[in-house]
């Protein structure tokens, strides 16, 4: 993923069989694993809504009830437990407080006031066809190193960006070449831009399940908001960096790589939401189940 777009569950992580699942289970007494103990560091960081989430010194969100939020640190082990890469643009993960089958991540991007001029007379369908000819483009690399190619195939969401409170929206809809996969995972990009850079906010979630999965990315962009000083509105012309890009990059070139990036580490697999649960649930190291196990505890005990 670009930095903001590391969200995605590895293909490794995915064909975890359930024989080796099985085969920790009956070695209780046995070293946890790396994943295993990644999720209970993210458990035992997590926070929950509602609660206000410091985004370094630039900006804040006001965590809603029902969402959990894993610091960076945590949730980088989570992610590098499955197989994918963070940096230091990445700022935590997002969750559901329930069995619903999303995630987001939080990222950063310090690329400077990026100016929106374009996006009053940029074409959806240029756009689109933008996506589609970065990606196979890029598909003779990911051929070379033995990932299978993909296709760009429609809008998921057109592309809509709010002048006055700076926020982007997009998704497409990517497949494995071909059209084998039924129900691709679907990338819910949203950002907030700001003085010296913006935020992305990416929802990763089934086709099947992004009508009703998009409301919690639209939620959680809402209440994302920079420090004054650090606000969109803040620039300075005379001091401030501008970015070597416009607002249309975060939906065409810059999208293409990401999508590039998202495929090599299995993200549009995404039947993740739901066996990624199950696996590590079934391994004992479940976020979602040390949440249910709490939540049962405490309505015993009362």
């Amino acid at each position: 993923m670009t930095r903001g777009f590391a969200a995605a569950i590895s293909a490794v992580w995915l064909a975890f069989s359930f024989s080796t699942i099985q085969a920790e289970e009956a070695a209780a007494d046995a070293q946890p694993s790396p994943g295993e103990a990644a999720w209970a560091a993210a458990d035992a960081a997590k926070q929950t809504g509602p609660a206000k989430i410091e985004l370094r010194d630039q900006a804040s969100l006001q965590l809603p009830a029902g969402y959990i939020y894993i610091p960076a640190r945590e949730g980088k082990a989570v992610m590098d437990a499955m197989g994918n890469q963070t940096d230091d643009r990445f700022l935590g993960l997002i969750l559901p407080e329930s069995q619903a089958g999303w995630f987001v991540t939080l990222d950063y991007e310090p690329a400077g006031y990026i100016k929106d001029d374009d996006a009053k007379d940029w074409d959806a369908d240029e756009l689109l066809q933008s996506l589609k000819d970065g990606t196979e483009a890029a598909n003779e690399h990911r051929e070379q190193m033995g990932i299978a190619p993909i296709e760009v195939t429609r809008w998921v969401e057109t592309p809509s960006y709010d002048a006055s409170t700076h926020r982007l929206i997009w998704a497409a809809e990517a497949r494995d070449k071909g059209g084998a996969d039924q129900d691709p995972s679907i990338n819910y990009n949203t950002y907030v831009l700001g003085r010296e850079g913006y935020i992305s906010l990416n929802l990763i979630t089934a086709a099947s399940a992004i009508e009703t999965d998009k409301s919690a990315a639209r939620e959680l962009l809402s209440v994302t908001d920079f420090n004054s000083g650090k606000r969109y509105a803040d620039f300075d012309p005379s001091t401030d960096k501008v970015a070597a890009y416009g607002l249309a990059a975060l939906v065409g070139g810059l999208a293409a790589k990401k999508l590039g990036l998202l495929a090599m580490v299995g993200a549009f697999l995404l039947k993740f939401a739901k066996i990624i649960f199950i696996a590590v649930v079934a391994a004992g190291g479940a976020i979602m189940k040390f949440i249910k196990g709490k939540k049962e505890a405490a309505e015993g005990a009362s």
